[in-house]
């Protein structure tokens, strides 16, 4: 039976970053996965089923909340900062190392959207890890930001930046918005009908929050992690993407996998971006489990 425990470790500042700790039976030390939710999630927001299914089959499996959400300590709360979650995760990969029941040669990463992409900056720079898993990963937010805007909208979102930016010197806190919402006089991160569904599933009281800080969408649009791939060679990278996304966008997915370099394995999946968590779960999680049993077993 698999064995899930609460844990916690220091990030920088004396941050104190919870999360799951996924053990299954058996003794001695065992390979490792390490996985975090994406952009403005926690973890109670469908990846869990992944880390169960890693655990069943022989991995050690932590998945953290990242910095300020969910059960994890920092300020502001609901602030994404994606160098601020790879430096934290990097501290997560450290303290698996640190576990008995972990074999610290053999951890691998998992990643999806939002940290789909960290999983492409952390095995470009972190050698610790033996595989990385990217699903439905971003590319690049300039690119989507191009996409998901309307040219008409960009100036008032540059002028909602600059307003908090001004804000903030006067001391006053980071402002915010919603993360996603289909009402178009409320600023939201996404409008999407598969996103408002996503984000809005049933999780425990006070694990989330619909809101963001509006710095938020700045980095989001400043992250190019596209940029990390062809240097995650020679760690093996497997890439899940969704024909049908909207969100992280199919064809950005497809052009950075081929800038990738061997080793390398695409999985492609019918349906859109949160389909991997849902619909196709079966064969998202079963590709992942098939490339840690690869690389890790």
């Amino acid at each position: 039976m698999i064995k899930r425990t609460d844990v916690e470790f220091e990030a920088d500042g004396g941050v104190k970053l919870r999360g799951w700790l996924f053990v299954p039976p058996g003794e001695g030390r065992r390979p490792a996965i390490t996985m975090a939710h994406g952009y403005a999630g926690v973890k109670e927001q469908g990846i869990e089923p992944f880390a169960k299914a890693f655990a069943e089959a022989g991995f050690v499996v932590l998945l953290h909340d990242h910095r300020g959400f969910g059960a994890s300590e920092g300020v502001p709360h609901h602030d994404v900062d994606p160098w601020r979650q790879v430096a934290d995760w990097r501290r997560a990969i450290s303290y698996l190392e640190t576990l008995d029941a972990v074999d610290p040669k053999r951890i691998g990463l998992w990643g999806t959207s939002y940290a789909g992409g960290h999983a492409l900056v952390l095995g470009a720079t972190d050698r610790r890890l033996k595989c990385v898993v990217a699903q439905v990963p971003t590319i690049s937010g300039y690119e989507q930001g191009l996409r998901r805007i309307p040219p008409e909208n960009v100036a008032t979102i540059e002028e909602m930046f600059a307003q908090d930016d001004r804000a903030q010197l006067r001391g006053e806190p980071p402002r915010r918005q919603a993360i996603v919402s289909d009402d178009m006089r409320i600023a939201a991160s996404y409008r999407a009908r598969d996103a408002i569904d996503f984000y809005l599933q049933p999780v425990p009281p006070g694990a989330w929050e619909n809101n963001v800080t509006v710095r938020s969408t700045r980095a989001a649009r400043m992250y190019e992690p596209g940029q990390w791939i062809a240097r995650v060679s020679p760690t093996p990278l497997l890439m899940v993407v969704a024909m049908r996304d909207t969100i992280t966008l199919t064809d950005l997915e497809l052009a950075a996998y081929e800038r990738a370099l061997q080793p390398k394995r695409l999985v492609t999946i019918e349906g859109g971006h949160f389909d991997p968590y849902l619909s196709q779960f079966h064969v998202s999680s079963g590709a992942a489990v098939e490339w840690f049993k690869q690389h890790l077993g």
